[in-house]
């Protein structure tokens, strides 16, 4: 994180910590519903505030020690968001006042010795500021009044926060990062994936299918690169989509996609492509994100010396549309090949962004129309003039030629397959583009 300042948002389930959150980042990123423990696991999200940047951690609801798998897991990662800040905001609700859950919450966060700012939330009007007065009892100092549902205060609140801000952290934007999101079906192993890429137990991980509800960014650096990674909720059929809360995380695992330079597709080796999967990858590709599959649970699978080579032509003849996509065999269980991906989404990051000069790109595509000419209409055959890269991320050729009507796809798809050859763009897509010119 390159030593940002973290700020955590932590209380008892559905006193409005997500509403808060996303006010403060400006973006829907955390799901807001009226049900306790809608937010499971860490979600992170970017601030800026009178010119300075800090990370901010929404969490799951702190609730009293329970035999419940999840609520239990909710609590330990929320305990975890206040042992990595350096900021601790504690919502409470100032229409219900105070409970015996808030005290115990209170509790934990004065033994933590670190910046604890008490806000009020749901004061909507002046005729409730006094609801304030009685959360001095909890012994964290002056309460903080604020409205999440109508931004009252947020301003007040940012300047408390960032006066709190230890010496020495950097509030500076770095805009190097490599965003890779997590994508794939329920139960396919994502979320293990990124906890052993971590090296830490960062999100929810159980055999329930569709535990990840929310898509979640994780800032990670390994040898001078930086990742913001993205763990996204399963995209799960239509049909299966009964709650708001599951069509919520449906839209935002196509967001993340949306958000991300390159998508992990993760596979389920045992179950192998699924409607799921062909419908993540085409969205991917079909806005020009680098892709990697990863099929995940490799260690299940029984294998002879062509297990792998049998596997790969499986998934090349569900998608001949994205040859260029690299694959890799991983076993979150046994950490298998795990750092391979890492490795893989730096090489497809830096063909994402690759350039080729105008002179070079030429000489391939006249090469390219002496071995194959381009196709003809009613005596009128197609001239490419010149070309030139016009964009990265993806790599985006504009060719100027005589009529854009004597373009045909298979043409099209030749020229991509001769700039491959040439300079490699593995992992990424390739937009031709074509421009009419006068002669």
């Amino acid at each position: 994180m390159d030593n940002r300042p973290i700020v955590a948002v932590v209380g008892r389930p559905n006193v409005g910590k997500s509403t808060i959150f996303n006010k403060l980042t400006g973006k829907k990123i955390s799901i807001v519903e009226d049900t306790p423990g809608v937010t499971r696991d860490r979600i992170f999200g970017e601030v800026e505030w009178l010119n300075k940047f800090f990370t901010i951690i929404d969490t799951g609801g702190i609730e009293p020690e329970t035999d419940d798998v999840i609520v239990s897991q909710m609590r330990n990662q929320a305990l975890l968001a206040v042992d990595m800040a350096h900021v601790i905001l504690f919502i409470v609700d100032g229409k219900a006042g105070i409970t015996a859950a808030d005290k115990e919450v209170a509790d934990i966060l004065r033994k933590t010795n670190k910046p604890v700012i008490l806000v009020v939330n749901k004061i909507d009007s002046m005729s409730q500021y006094d609801n304030i007065y009685d959360f001095y009892e909890l012994g964290l100092g002056n309460p903080t009044a604020v409205s999440g549902a109508n931004s009252m205060g947020l301003g007040d609140l940012l300047d408390e926060i960032v006066e709190n801000f230890p010496e020495g952290l950097n509030t500076e934007y770095d805009e190097d990062i490599i965003r890779v999101a997590i994508t794939g079906k329920p139960n396919a192993g994502k979320s293990s994936i990124l906890n052993n890429i971590l090296g830490e137990n960062r999100v929810i991980v159980s055999p329930i299918a569709g535990t990840t509800r929310d898509a979640i960014d994780t800032y990670f650096e390994k040898d001078n690169k930086k990742f913001l990674l993205i763990d996204t909720a399963g995209i799960r059929r239509k049909s299966k989509v009964y709650e708001n809360v599951e069509r919520f995380s449906v839209i935002r695992s196509m967001s993340a996609v949306d958000r991300a330079d390159v998508v992990l597709i993760v596979i389920d080796a045992t179950e192998g492509v699924t409607e799921q999967d062909t419908k993540i990858a085409g969205i991917a590709h079909d806005e020009g994100k680098g892709c990697i599959f990863v099929v995940n649970k490799w260690d299940l699978i029984e294998k002879d010396n062509k297990t792998m080579g049998n596997y790969k032509k499986s998934i090349r003849e569900k998608f001949p549309f994205m040859n260029y996509a690299p694959i890799v065999f991983v076993s979150a269980v046994t950490n298998q090949r795990i750092n391979k991906i890492l490795d893989t989404i730096v090489e497809v990051s830096f063909e994402q962004n690759r350039r080729v000069t105008t002179s070079v790109l030429n000489e391939v595509i006249g090469e390219a129309v002496m071995l194959n000419q381009p196709p003809s209409d009613k005596g009128r055959r197609l001239k490419i003039y010149y070309g030139t890269q016009t964009g990265i991320k993806p790599p985006t050729f504009t060719l100027f030629i005589n009529d854009t009507e004597l373009t045909h796809f298979s043409y099209t798809r030749y020229i991509e397959n001769r700039l491959r050859e040439n300079f490699g763009f593995e992992g990424t897509s390739i937009r031709i583009e074509y421009k009419q010119k006068r002669r």
